[in-house]
């Protein structure tokens, strides 16, 4: 049997041309604002966030933001990273995702140990769960403060943008299916641009599908504020990961490919 290398991922451009890590870093250096997308429970993309980070925070004035942290727990997740309160009161009081430990501490940990902001980027759950169900105006109804967790209402919906036409299309056209993907887009391009200061680097971290092809939290982000530089991070899987496949072409400005028969943090 002739032996060969097994590489855990390849990196590639947005036109599918290898590219080195240190290349990439490079790239992103420059950038006022990184969208990293993952699989959520794919373990190369968990581990060059974490490696991501640590590097740029060596030559930027970093910060950090997630998906996976719903805008109302910022209190909470502010008070772990000064040390007033412990990994189980954090537990109690924000809704840590159930790969938490496995997936997002690391980072978490990170930004407490370099002193780092963590934003908390999502709208609650809950809201748009609200949304799909009974429809935009019932968002109307919420208080000052509920409305504070989300992007200010009413929000600009195009639902000709193609990921959220593709939504509308398996809804059976139900606007409020691909609505409430957007509110979530909006509210994390909302949360980013609010808590951004000049001068540094803030690396998001998000579900691929929110800011693959350039759509989703970007759409957003490129409507309120067209004069940022913004590059895109997105992970993909692959039977055979020596080549980028048609399909994933122009996803992102660089793009994790991964064997599809990587170990998962869950199932």
């Amino acid at each position: 049997m002739q032996a060969q290398d097994k590489p855990a991922y390849i990196l590639y451009n947005n036109k599918g041309k290898k590219v080195k890590y240190k290349k990439m870093l490079q790239t992103l250096e420059q950038a006022d604002i990184i969208l990293f997308g993952e699989y959520h429970n794919d373990p190369i993309a968990h581990w060059l966030q974490l490696e991501v980070a640590q590097d740029l925070n060596q030559v930027t004035k970093l910060m950090l933001g997630a998906e996976m942290f719903e805008a109302d727990n910022q209190k909470p997740l502010d008070a772990f990273l000064k040390g007033e309160i412990d990994r189980a009161t954090l537990d109690t009081l924000a809704r840590l995702w159930p790969n938490y430990d496995t997936d997002y501490a690391p980072l978490v940990n990170f930004a407490k140990a370099n002193q780092l902001p963590f934003i908390a980027t999502n709208i609650p759950r809950r809201y748009a769960s609200k949304l799909f169900r009974e429809g935009m105006d019932a968002l109307n109804d919420l208080t000052d403060e509920e409305k504070s967790w989300m992007t200010p209402l009413p929000f600009e919906f195009d639902v000709n943008v193609p990921s959220y036409k593709a939504m509308l299309d398996m809804a059976d056209g139900n606007e409020d299916f691909p609505r409430a993907q957007a509110i979530k887009d909006a509210t994390m391009s909302h949360f980013i641009l609010k808590y951004y200061q000049n001068g540094s680097t803030f690396l998001h971290f998000n579900g691929a599908y929110h800011s693959d092809n350039y759509e989703g939290i970007l759409w957003y982000l490129k409507r309120k504020k067209t004069n940022l530089i913004y590059h895109t991070i997105t992970t993909v899987l692959q039977n055979d990961i020596k080549k980028l496949e048609k399909e994933n072409l122009g996803k992102a400005d660089f793009i994790i490919c991964v064997p599809n028969n990587m170990t998962r943090t869950y199932k």
